[in-house]
């Protein structure tokens, strides 16, 4: 093995302070070819078909219930059934007793069907905690509701459409 020296003004020998950097490329290719060829191999996804969205108006109909929620002082949770406060208590109450009515107005439980089942509309306010929404969700369902849906504001602009 031989090293290169240089010559100095002086007529003295002196080693080179020049690095060969052609074997640090060489390795740096190598290693950029193998990232490429691993990284497809190491990302992975789970093939799935995404269901298709689209935002359909929502049909009022006068049996249907609508409520309002949102957050109150202190993490306390505000129900309004239509513009009225109601508790938690006075909500599963008055559910229950809408529910009763309405199977009386169509002749008894064997005549209820998905045309004539009330609904009920929850309007969640954006900064209402999760607890509130599921609660009153929940209580909806306790009372018998099989039908909550949620009505929220589409953005400016017209009808948009998620595939």
């Amino acid at each position: 093995m031989a090293m290169q020296v240089g010559e100095h003004d002086s007529g003295e020998d002196v080693p080179m302070s020049d690095i060969n950097t052609t074997p640090l490329v060489d390795v740096m290719l190598v290693l950029l070819i193998i990232f490429l060829i691993t990284v497809p191999v190491v990302i992975q996804s789970v093939p799935i078909t995404l269901p298709e969205v689209r935002n359909e108006p929502t049909e009022t109909k006068p049996e249907n219930v609508s409520l309002t929620v949102r957050g109150g002082p202190g993490g306390s949770c505000e129900v309004y059934w239509n513009l009225t406060r109601v508790t938690n208590e006075e909500l599963l109450d008055r559910a229950v007793k809408a529910l009763e009515e309405q199977i009386k107005r169509v002749g008894g439980v064997e005549n209820i069907n998905e045309e004539n089942m009330p609904e009920v509309h929850i309007r969640g306010d954006i900064n209402t905690p999760y607890k509130c929404i599921g609660g009153t969700v929940f209580a909806m369902q306790r009372a018998g509701f099989q039908r909550v849906g949620f009505i929220s504001q589409p953005p400016p602009g017209g009808h948009v459409e998620r595939l």
